[in-house]
C-alpha cells in the first residue's frame, strides 16, 4: 500500500520532522508552514508514528483539491474512496481549520464534509444509517488559499503524548519541543545533560530518550492501530525494530534540579514510566546554587517566562542569575528556551546562535 502522508509539528520544527523522516526512509519529503509531506508504505506510517520525535500527528493524506464553493466541496469530498478505509460501523468525526479562503466557516465545512462522507459511504454499502460505534477514524481537513487538504489522523493522541506524563508542575513543556531543543543542542549518547530548571522532567526525559535512542512512541497505542484496513504484521515488525535499535551501553546522565520538591517526585515517577530513570541523578536546589559535578555538561533548560508562573521581573532575575552560572568554558554548552526579547541583555551576553520556536503559542527564542 503506497500513502501519501503528512506530519502536522510547531512552527520551527520543520527542518528536523523532514530530516528524521528521511532518517526513517520516508520517501518524497517535503517540508511547508508547520507542515511535513511524505511518502511510503504501512510499514513507514507505523514506523513514523512509532518513532518521530518531534511531529504532533502523522495523517494519510486521502487528496488535494480547489473549491471555492460548498458544492465543490461537497463533490470533491463526496468522489473520494471512503469505503477503502472506513468501515460500516466504523466512527468518522470531523474536524480542521480554513486559513484566506473563500470557504471560511469552519462549522459548514465540517458539515458538509461530513455529508458527503456519508453519501459515498451510502452508495459503497448500500446502507442508509451508520450507527458509528466502532474505531474511531478521525477525518482532518485544512483549507489554505482554497486548497482543500482532506485527511485521516493515524495517531489519535497528539505524538507529544507519549505516556510518561499524565500530571506534570504548573508549566510544562511540551515533549516535542523538549525534544527539538535537545537535538538542536546536538545532544549525544557519551554527553552529560543538565537542567536546572526541570520541573517534572520533561527536558532531561526527552534528553535520555534521545542520547538512547529510545523511541517516543514505544509505550503507546495509536489510533490507526484498531484500523482493518492495516496489516498487523506492520505495527509488529516496527515494534520490534525500535526495540532492537535502543543503545545498551551509553555513558549518558541526565542531572536535574529545582526547588519544588513534588516536581522532583513527578520527574522520577514519569521517568520510570519510560525506564529511563536509570539515568537521572536528581536534586532540590536553587537556580543561584548551581554547581556542575562535571568537567563537561550539554545544558538544556525551559526557565519560567513571566507569562504562567512567576512574573517578567522575577523572570529576568533568572536569566541574571544564569548569565553568572553559565559560564563560557570549553567542552560546555548551553541552550535557553526563551519569549523575553530583552534576554541576551539580561543574561549578559549574546547567544552564539538562536532558533526561533513556539512553545505552544508563545513565540519563543532558543538561545545557544
Amino acid at each position: 500500500m503506497h500513502l501519501l502522508m503528512c506530519a502536522p509539528c510547531l512552527m520551527g520544527l520543520e527542518g528536523l520532522v523532514a530530516d528524521e523522516l528521511r532518517g526513517m526512509e520516508a520517501e518524497n519529503v517535503k517540508a511547508q508552514n508547520a507542515r511535513v509531506f511524505f511518502e511510503g508504505d504501512e510499514f513507514i506510517l507505523a514506523r513514523a508514528n512509532i518513532n518521530s520525535r518531534f511531529a504532533e500527528r502523522i495523517m494519510i493524506v486521502i487528496d488535494s483539491f480547489e473549491a471555492r464553493s460548498f458544492e465543490e466541496l461537497f463533490v470533491g469530498v463526496k468522489n473520494l474512496p471512503w469505503s477503502e478505509f472506513i468501515g460500516v460501523s466504523d466512527t468518522f468525526p470531523v474536524k480542521g481549520y480554513s486559513i484566506n479562503s473563500t470557504l471560511h466557516s469552519v462549522p459548514d465545512c465540517q458539515k458538509i464534509i461530513k455529508k458527503a462522507v456519508v453519501e459515498s459511504l451510502k452508495e459503497d454499502y448500500n446502507t442508509s444509517w451508520f450507527e458509528e460505534t466502532g474505531p474511531v477514524h478521525q477525518i482532518q481537513f485544512s483549507i489554505m488559499k482554497d486548497e482543500v487538504t482532506v485527511m485521516l489522523d493515524s495517531a489519535g493522541m497528539g505524538l507529544h503524548k507519549r505516556g510518561y506524563r499524565p500530571e506534570s508542575n504548573d508549566a510544562p513543556i511540551r515533549e516535542t519541543l523538549a525534544a527539538a531543543m535537545c537535538s538542536l543542542s546536538h545532544l549525544r549518547h557519551y554527553h552529560t545533560l543538565y537542567d536546572p530548571c526541570c520541573g517534572s522532567g520533561t527536558i532531561l526525559i526527552e534528553g535520555a530518550m534521545l542520547a538512547n535512542n529510545i523511541a517516543p512512541g514505544i509505550n503507546r497505542n495509536f489510533s490507526c492501530d484498531r484500523w482493518g484496513f492495516l496489516p498487523e504484521k506492520a505495527w509488529v515488525q516496527e515494534r520490534e525494530r525500535c526495540h532492537d535499535i535502543i543503545k545498551t551501553d551509553t555513558d549518558f546522565v541526565a542531572f536535574g534540579s529545582d526547588l519544588d520538591s513534588h516536581a522532583l517526585e513527578l520527574t522520577m515517577i514519569n521517568a520510570k514510566r519510560i525506564k529511563c530513570d536509570k539515568f537521572l541523578r536528581l536534586e532540590q536546589k536553587d537556580i543561584k546554587d548551581f554547581s556542575p559535578s562535571t568537567q563537561k555538561g550539554t545544558l538544556i533548560t525551559n526557565p519560567p517566562y513571566g507569562e504562567r508562573m512567576l512574573d517578567i521581573k522575577q523572570a529576568q532575575n533568572i536569566y541574571k542569575i544564569m548569565g553568572e552560572k553559565f559560564i563560557p568554558q570549553k567542552g560546555w554548552s548551553y541552550g535557553i528556551i526563551s519569549p523575553d526579547e530583552e534576554f541576551e541583555r539580561v543574561f549578559g551576553r549574546k547567544a552564539d546562535k538562536r532558533r526561533k520556536l513556539y512553545n505552544g503559542m508563545i513565540k519563543c527564542q532558543y538561545y545557544m
